[in-house]
């Protein structure tokens, strides 16, 4: 029989040492407090997403306590799995636009407030806001990852708002407030939009999408209300910003501030080869299709089935 092995004192206190550092090394933090007042963590969302661990195998929360933070938020590709929840009011502003980025003919995509380029992200009661004012385009939230969620936040821009972008990657907008003037919500993501608030504050265009043809969906916004400011007249439902552009309306709320036409072809040949441009008003609504142009959908309730969130977002429950 081989005689048992003793251990030192010391030896047996390092190798727990050694143990625990380990563990410590092995694991990551998942909660964060972010406070404008330094009573957090961090007292810029920036900082606090920077110090999250990349790609976590746990979800993480980044808390927002009440208050203005003026700074450009960029969610990297590698923070997948992260929400921002909002605690009070919680205000992200910051001033960007087209001229002032200057990076030539795509300077667009560089003024967001807020950008997400990971999977698996959420956010909850956040007002974005670019400040830029009414000087072209300015971002206020650009989402490029996929499975990305927002709740009870509001978005807070003019031209080109808010921009949804990755080819069948799927977004998804609950509650939420946004406003603009041009293009306001523009991209070539799937979103669906349920419950949702659109002010219009010009006479514009509401929605531009660029659908990649691969795509089955583009934009659905279910149940929301359009409202427009004072003495706005013409507003378009959308126009397409790319050929395949699919945007539908199904059930939502709106104002003599609509066109009658509904939409706009912004100048293609023959939109209704590749366009797909629909609306479902209910029976007994004041509204009717009747002056749209003939080249988009009226559709009816039995349809509606084809538009589900389970369907538009193919499976995925935000």
């Amino acid at each position: 029989m081989v005689p048992a092995r003793s251990f030192s004192r010391p030896f047996v206190i390092l190798f727990a040492a050694a143990v625990l550092q380990a563990s410590a090394f092995s694991g990551y933090k998942t909660e964060y407090t972010v406070a404008a007042d330094g009573s957090g963590d961090f007292s810029r969302i920036q900082a606090a997403i920077d110090d999250c661990k990349s790609f976590p195998d746990l979800p993480i929360t980044i808390r927002v306590k009440e208050g203005r933070y003026r700074e450009k938020v960029t969610v990297h590709a590698w923070n997948t799995n992260l929400t921002i929840l909002g605690l009070g009011e919680v205000i992200i502003a910051y001033n960007s636009h087209f001229k002032e980025v200057n990076r030539g003919r795509n300077s667009t995509f560089f003024t967001g407030t807020v950008e997400v380029l990971a999977n698996d992200f959420s956010a909850r009661n956040l007002t974005i806001e670019n400040t830029a004012g009414p000087v072209g385009q300015a971002i206020a939230l650009r989402v490029e990852g996929d499975r990305c969620s927002f709740f009870d936040c509001r978005l807070i821009g003019n031209q080109d708002t808010l921009y949804l972008a990755g080819e069948g990657h799927r977004q998804y907008f609950e509650n939420c407030y946004i406003e603009g003037t041009t293009d306001y919500i523009f991209g070539g993501a799937t979103a669906f939009f349920q419950n949702c608030i659109l002010m219009s504050k010009a006479d514009s265009y509401i929605s531009a999408a660029s659908t990649p043809k691969s795509s089955s969906f583009g934009f659905v916004f279910n149940k929301c209300r359009l409202d427009a400011a004072k003495g706005i007249t013409e507003v378009y439902l959308g126009r397409p910003w790319r050929k395949h552009a699919k945007t539908v309306y199904l059930g939502c709320d709106y104002g003599d501030f609509i066109a009658q036409a509904g939409w706009d072809d912004w100048g293609l040949e023959d939109p209704g080869a590749s366009v797909f441009y629909a609306e479902y008003i209910p029976k007994g609504s004041k509204k009717t299709g009747k002056r749209r142009i003939a080249w988009s959908c009226q559709l009816s309730k039995s349809d509606l089935s084809d538009y589900s969130r389970e369907k538009v977002l193919r499976g995925w429950t935000p």
